[in-house]
């Protein structure tokens, strides 16, 4: 699977990996969506690090977890993004909805 989740309290961090396209991002929607309406999480982290790939199902599963957070009073974070998904989630404008820097991979020389 895509997506592995961690629930640590009141957080998830979803730890995505592979191909963010229109067919994996369905699976990840529904994985993530169900578990964050069961445990109710104060944050939803989707971290991004292993992605390989993403085309617009990708900012797609980010601003429906947007609008999930928004609805069950939490927020969304978005971290460890490769600087190439960093740069298109710029372009699509997710950086208005969260802050798309915070827990950026450190790995990369900035």
């Amino acid at each position: 699977m895509p997506v592995r989740l961690q629930i640590l309290d009141d957080q998830i961090t979803a730890y995505l990996s592979g191909e963010i396209d229109h067919h994996t991002a369905a699976p990840m929607r529904e994985e993530i969506d169900e578990t964050a309406q069961r445990v109710q999480p104060k944050l939803l982290i989707l971290d991004f690090s292993g992605v390989t790939f993403m085309d617009s199902s990708g900012i797609g599963l980010v601003m429906g977890r947007y609008r999930l957070m928004q609805e069950l009073g939490g927020e969304l974070q978005i971290a460890r993004i490769p600087r190439p998904l960093r740069r298109v989630m710029q372009v699509a404008g997710l950086s208005k909805l969260t802050n798309l820097d915070d827990g950026g991979d450190s790995h990369e020389n900035q």
